[in-house]
Formats: structure tokens, C-alpha cells, sequence
């Protein structure tokens, strides 16, 4: 049931934050992303608040090209309780050809009942050089990703990614960041 609540929030959040694109004042995106590059694990290091993700201690999301030149994504939250939780979906890109750009749709019951309704924005706005770090947000600045191929990263990257972030108009004292595994070892306790 936990599951299912989730997978209808997840839908209705990203539904919520879709807009056209053609807005002048919208953050701007790395032009083109090299999905081959961009594929495997990424660990969330930082959000802005989304609901579906209330509950989410460490985060991480794991992608892979499909032969129809979309890419498969699977999300994944363990929770203070040592639970994980799953979303799959599908990411395609918004404009023919353009990859910075995409739209991501999670394979639940909502989506199925009403294909396309749930779509949710995921622009990429930053992608380091060697795709070890990244950001990630809407064009309406309420959702942010702080994302990085480990589940640290030093002070300096750290800062970098925040700055870039600000640079865009997005509200970074609202970040929640991940709960580290020397304290998620203490909870357990």
C-alpha cells in the first residue's frame, strides 16, 4: 500500500512541476548530454522538499539507455527505517534530439489510467566534464538535485555545486541533504 501511495504522489509532484520550456526566465540547461556518459548510479546528495521523497534518508538514482533512445530509470529512497523504497519509469527527451531536456514518466497505476498526464520536467542543468557530478532541476526552481557518482564529495565540489545552483535562481537554503551512513548507523542503534 506504502508503495502505491508513494508511486501516486511521485506522479502528481512531477505532474505539478511540467511547464512548456519557452519561458525567457527559465534556468538554463547544459545544451546536449551524452546519455551513453550519463547512464549508471547517481547518489543524490542534496534536494529541494518533494513530497514523494519526505521519508527518503539516502537517495539514489540508477539509469540505463533503451533501444528506443529513451532511458530507463529506477529510483530508489532507503528510509530512516532501513526500508527501500522503488520507482521505475521512463525519461524521453522533451525536443527530438535534445537530451538536457527531459520528461519523465514513472510506470505507476495513475500513469497507466492516464498516460502522459504525469510527466515530470528533468532538466539537467550542470554535468561536470568527467559526469561525476550534476545537477538536476524543474523550470519552475521548486525541485532540485544535487547528484554525484559517490555518496560524498569534498567541500570544494560541494560549494561548486551549490553556487551553480544559486547561479540559477534556486533556493538553496532549503536543501535537504542526505543522511550520511555513520549516521544512519547511529538511528539503528
Amino acid at each position: 500500500m506504502m508503495r502505491l501511495v508513494i508511486a501516486l504522489m511521485a506522479g502528481l509532484a512531477l505532474a505539478g512541476c511540467a511547464t512548456s520550456g519557452d519561458d525567457g526566465l527559465a534556468p538554463k540547461t547544459v545544451n546536449q548530454v551524452d546519455l551513453k556518459r550519463y547512464q549508471g548510479a547517481w547518489y543524490e546528495l542534496a534536494r529541494l522538499p518533494m513530497y514523494f521523497q519526505r521519508n527518503c534518508a539516502q537517495s539514489e538514482a540508477h539509469y540505463s539507455l533503451k533501444p528506443d533512445g529513451n532511458v530507463a530509470v529506477l529510483n530508489r529512497c532507503l528510509t530512516q527505517d532501513w526500508q527501500w523504497e522503488e520507482a521505475r519509469g521512463t525519461a524521453s527527451p522533451q525536443v527530438p534530439g535534445k537530451t538536457d531536456k527531459l520528461s519523465v514518466e514513472f510506470d505507476t497505476w495513475f500513469s497507466r489510467l492516464l498516460p502522459g498526464v504525469a510527466k515530470g520536467d528533468y532538466w539537467v542543468l550542470y554535468v561536470s566534464d568527467d559526469y561525476k557530478t550534476a545537477i538536476v532541476g524543474s523550470p519552475s526552481r521548486r525541485y532540485l538535485w544535487l547528484l554525484s557518482r559517490t555518496p560524498e564529495i569534498n567541500a570544494v565540489k560541494r560549494e561548486d555545486l551549490l553556487s551553480r545552483a544559486r547561479q540559477q535562481g534556486y533556493d538553496t537554503t532549503r536543501l535537504i541533504w542526505r543522511v550520511s551512513d555513520r549516521q544512519m548507523a547511529k538511528t539503528s542503534h
